[in-house]
């Protein structure tokens, strides 16, 4: 009889409305039905599921996905090798990342300041000063602005860890709900851009609705900006700026 919806969620740590949504868009569909309906997955689907989260852990979108595991020319060998490949350029790159956090921490506890290039190693490619000349030169002298330097500028290399930490979670968690399908005036990106306000509210400045909607705009009609959302999924740019949009609709 196969397995069923919340067996399956429950062997893959994924919620039963991610297999409906995979199932909804072509990409996994159960085999086999229940007598009285109900999705039935067979081992090949637990098979394709596995590399569909092999696919995802990766950075791939649910599009690139279908794409690759539907490609007549790519057998299960041939999968599992260019995932091993992948996986392995992540772990150097994840080695090269702890080795430039552990200089930064013996560096702090020797109380020598790094260089703007080893600082830059502990950020990976984001660097918290990027923008700030022109930050200045479109924001200077606005409240805002004033109280994001005074706060930045007693912050540690360890704040801005805990900054770039968290910022990245905030991401991830706008990029799953838009991969899973979750409308971007519904609760649940609503919930996230709520979140996404509080930690620029946390850190900079007090980011209210109407400044909050503004970045909204930004991060869309920004190419720098929105780079940031579209290497993570296309489309998730603009995404992110209706769920802010949404958000901040019944504060107007």
């Amino acid at each position: 009889m196969g397995y069923s919806v919340g067996q399956v969620a429950r062997f893959a740590g994924i919620t039963v409305r991610t297999l409906h949504h995979y199932d909804e868009i072509g990409l996994l569909r159960p085999s086999e039905r229940s007598a009285a309906g109900y999705r039935r997955y067979s081992d090949p689907d637990l098979d394709r599921l596995q590399q569909v989260l092999f696919y995802r852990e990766l950075g791939f979108s649910l599009e690139e996905i279908a794409v690759i595991l539907d490609d007549p020319g790519m057998d299960p060998v041939t999968h599992l090798r260019r995932q091993h490949e992948l996986l392995r350029r992540r772990i150097g790159r994840l080695e090269a990342m702890a080795a430039a956090v552990e200089r930064a921490m013996e560096a702090r506890k020797m109380g020598i300041s790094l260089t703007p290039q080893e600082r830059f190693e502990v950020f990976g490619d984001v660097d918290p000063e990027q923008y700030a000349e022109e930050a200045e030169e479109r924001w200077g002298g606005t409240d805002a602005f004033e109280q994001s330097r005074r706060r930045t500028a007693r912050y540690t290399k360890d704040d801005w860890r805990a900054v770039t930490a968290e910022a990245g979670e905030v991401l991830q968690a706008f990029a799953a709900a838009f991969a899973e399908g979750a409308p971007a005036d519904g609760e649940r990106a609503m919930g996230v851009a709520e979140r996404h306000r509080a930690h620029i509210t946390r850190w900079f400045y007090d980011c209210t609705y109407e400044i909050h909607k503004g970045l909204g705009e930004m991060y869309v009609t920004d190419p720098r900006f929105a780079a940031n959302y579209e290497r993570v999924a296309e489309g998730l740019s603009r995404y992110v700026r209706d769920a802010i949009h949404a958000n901040a609709a019944p504060h107007a």
